[in-house]
């Protein structure tokens, strides 16, 4: 089960960085805006996805925290870097929270090496590139992904449809769908129950919450036509 400290500081963890003067607080506890883009190579097969992630201002602000070693007002790179690395080792344990499958099989990744963070206006945003361990051709099965923390501690939502989209050579027999989280009364009875718990709560067996909350991205090939 993911815990809690995944993304961390040196020895500070985000549920004490965030809410340790909170005497209880709801699941979830940190807030991230997404956006993902599927990457085509020059064969039009896909060989990477981009992900982006806008923090809350509260995780922004209590995550930067006293890394503005030069004392000019802002956060270089380099001032990020640390903060940036450690996300991603601890990322790594959980696909990054990237999930993707092909014909409902798991996708394998390389390793994470292009990424990066940068302050603005308050909000702290990271993107990272995930890397597929074989390019995937999305005509000959269904390619689809999802980005969600499975202890459903952080949300992370597409804010709308533009958050989605292609680089490369994207077939043109293909399109990018984003679908919308199907709610039941299972699925409302599952978020009231989070929504009561303590930010140190953890279930006595390993659940996969965030999963029923995801927005999951289909590419969808047609066969192709003549003309194409």
């Amino acid at each position: 089960m993911l815990k809690t400290s995944v993304f961390t500081r040196p020895a500070v963890t985000l549920a004490a960085l965030v809410f340790g003067t909170v005497a209880a607080a709801a699941h979830p506890h940190v807030w991230i805006k997404n956006r993902s883009d599927v990457v085509f190579n020059d064969d039009g097969k896909i060989v990477s996805l981009i992900v982006e992630w806008a923090f809350d201002e509260n995780y922004s602000a209590d995550a930067t925290e006293g890394l503005d070693t030069d004392g000019d007002g802002s956060f270089s790179s380099g001032e990020l870097e640390v903060l940036t690395r450690e996300n991603l080792i601890a990322l790594k344990e959980y696909d990054y929270f990237v999930y993707a499958k092909l014909d409902g099989k798991k996708v394998s990744y390389g390793d994470v090496t292009e990424f990066g963070q940068r302050f603005t206006q308050g909000i702290l945003k990271m993107h990272f590139t995930v890397p597929l361990s074989d390019p995937v051709d999305p005509a000959r099965g269904k390619f689809t992904y999802t980005i969600y923390d499975p202890s459903f501690f952080i949300a992370i939502d597409y804010p709308d449809a533009s958050a989605v989209s292609a680089i490369g050579r994207k077939p043109a027999n293909c399109t990018l769908e984003m679908k919308a989280v199907t709610g039941d009364q299972e699925t409302d009875q599952t978020r009231q129950m989070l929504s009561e718990k303590s930010p140190d709560w953890q279930p006595e067996t390993e659940e996969d919450f965030g999963s029923l909350f995801a927005q999951p991205v289909n590419v969808v090939c047609k066969p192709k036509t003549a003309s194409q």
